[in-house]
This record gives structure tokens, sequence and C-alpha cells, in this order.
């Protein structure tokens, strides 16, 4: 698979319109419709921000999926240390190309950023009823440490 940063907005959010309509299904009372024009310009608005990354994959001149991180720092308080980390906000693979290696390998592409970057730490969250999700963080090493709970009043 060949990964590259991109900029193209239609093809992100082309491929976004799977994940989100999962997290439709999993949380309707909390996720908007999938609307095409308004994530295409939600992620070419953040696209001119270098905190962003957009990583592509790529097979044989197909689009396979993609990975959407943010480089952050975090600043020093009286109760934490100061440090920086690559925040995946998202990774999807489009579902003919699942199973197949594909995720590994832009994750592989997300570490070597780090190291490139010289960042240690890779964070990130997904919905407690995604249990895909959950099963490939794990399988890709990643451990809780931390959990966060709501209560509908």
């Amino acid at each position: 698979m060949k990964i590259s940063r991109t900029f193209d907005a239609d093809t992100i959010a082309n491929l976004n319109q799977s994940v989100h309509q999962l997290h439709v299904e999993l949380y309707p009372e909390r996720f908007q419709t999938y609307d095409f024009q308004k994530i295409h310009e939600f992620f070419k608005n953040l696209m001119k921000d270098d905190r962003f990354i957009f990583l592509l994959g790529e097979n044989e001149g197909q689009h396979v999926g993609f990975a959407w991180l943010e480089i952050k720092q975090y600043s020093e308080t009286v109760f934490k240390k100061t440090y920086k980390s690559i925040y995946v906000h998202q990774i999807n693979i489009a579902e003919p190309y699942k199973n197949k290696g594909f995720g590994s390998s832009l994750m592989k592409e997300i570490y070597s950023i780090a190291r490139e970057k010289e960042i240690t730490t890779i964070e990130l969250d997904y919905w407690s009823d995604n249990t895909i999700a959950e099963s490939f963080y794990e399988k890709e090493g990643f451990v809780t440490y931390r959990k966060m709970a709501y209560k509908e009043l």
C-alpha cells in the first residue's frame, strides 16, 4: 500500500462517509446525518492548519483508507508535565479492503511520523460500542489509560 500525506478534501470526505455512518448508527442522538458538502468544507479548512495531517492509503490506484491526525502540544500545569502527542482523530479503511493489513500499514506510518517528530505518545479514542475499533487498537498494542462516562438527565 502506498501512503502519502494528502490535501484532497474531496477524497477524505468520501472516505469519511462509512466511519461517520457507523457513528450515526451507533449513536443517532449524538451524530448529524452525513452531509458531504459540510464535511468537505470542514476537512478543507482543517487542512490549512499545520497541526493536522491527513494520510491517504492507496492500493493499485484505489483509495483504500485514510487517517486524520493532529499534533498536540500539552502545556505544563501545576498538575501535569508538558508533552507532545499525535492524536488519531479517525482511521478508516474502506469496506472491500478491511482485514487485509491496510489499517496496520496506516498505523505504521503514524508511528514513523511520530519518531520523525520525536513524539513518543500516540493517543486516540473510540466509542465504547465500536468493538471493531477496540479490537484493532488492542491488536496494535494500545492500552486504555482513561475512560470517559456520561449521564443523560
